[in-house]
């Protein structure tokens, strides 16, 4: 029995879709998909449909792009809150676990853990103590970086996506905090839970859309072995206070090597 993970399949391109068509079974293994499948609910059904029946369990976190709401998209046209909940229904429908469930024990060997998939958003608070976030959101669009969620993630009913963003940490809070004193948890996240983690050097001005700094030290406040986020489209392993952060993106055509197999971008947890 093994837990692998993987994010940002972006199946709205072609070639990412035949990929996902690649990976086999997995009979006694557990999956993480941490976020980004796709732009719509087709996607998701896409993804679903093919991975639920080959792993022995699914976990599903959502990204900021399963969240986008297109003029002429999904039917029906949701959006914020209403959208995810509709995700979180769609992954009902293949018996997925979602962060709305509750968190399952792994059953593998080791010490007892509990892996806890979280949507938590961001509120642009990855960014330097003297900018503001509306001077961090402008900086970044002068310099040509500019977040499609300010225009496709509408936060409705809430007022912000920051207001959002910290109601569902509030929750998680409360959630993990109420965790057997005696067990390790496995975190998932598509957002990087440090602003440390979150370093794009290519474009450094988008770290103000990747995450909260309200988690900074969740790794440590809920004993973890592993966290595990995606978003980044930048694949790695870093290690804080012996705690083990798994970056697991596929990302966009041109980002992983199509002369591989694509199961090896499945990423071994455990």
């Amino acid at each position: 029995m093994r837990l692998f993970a993987i994010s940002d399949l972006h199946l709205g391109h072609r070639i990412n879709r035949a990929a996902l068509a690649e990976i086999g079974p997995h009979p006694d293994d557990w999956l993480i998909l941490a976020g980004d499948v796709g732009e719509t609910f087709a996607h998701l059904r896409l993804a679903l449909g093919h991975l639920a029946p080959r792993f022995a369990r699914v976990i599903w976190v959502p990204g900021n792009h399963e969240l986008w709401a297109r003029a002429a998209g999904d039917a029906p046209p949701l959006r914020g809150v209403a959208r995810y909940a509709h995700l979180v229904s769609i992954c009902r429908e293949h018996d997925v676990l979602t962060p709305e469930d509750p968190f399952p024990l792994w059953p593998g060997p080791g010490p007892l853990r509990v892996i806890a998939p979280l949507f938590l958003l961001y509120d642009y608070s990855f960014r330097p103590d003297s900018v503001t976030a509306e001077a961090a959101v402008r900086g970044a669009s002068e310099d040509g970086v500019v977040g499609t969620d300010e225009i496709l993630l509408d936060p409705e009913p809430f007022a912000s996506r920051t207001a959002w963003c910290h109601a569902r940490v509030r929750e998680a809070e409360a959630r993990l905090a109420a965790l057997p004193a005696d067990a390790r948890a496995v975190l998932v996240n598509h957002w990087p839970l440090r602003r440390d983690l979150a370093h794009t050097p290519r474009i450094p001005r988008f770290s103000v859309w990747c995450g909260t700094r309200l988690t900074e030290d969740w790794h440590q406040r809920y004993r973890a072995d592993l966290v595990v986020s995606g978003h980044l489209h930048m694949r790695h392993t870093r290690w804080r206070d012996d705690v083990r952060f798994e970056e697991v993106s596929l990302g966009y055509p041109r980002q992983w090597n199509r002369h591989r197999p694509v199961e090896s971008y499945l990423r071994l947890l455990l």
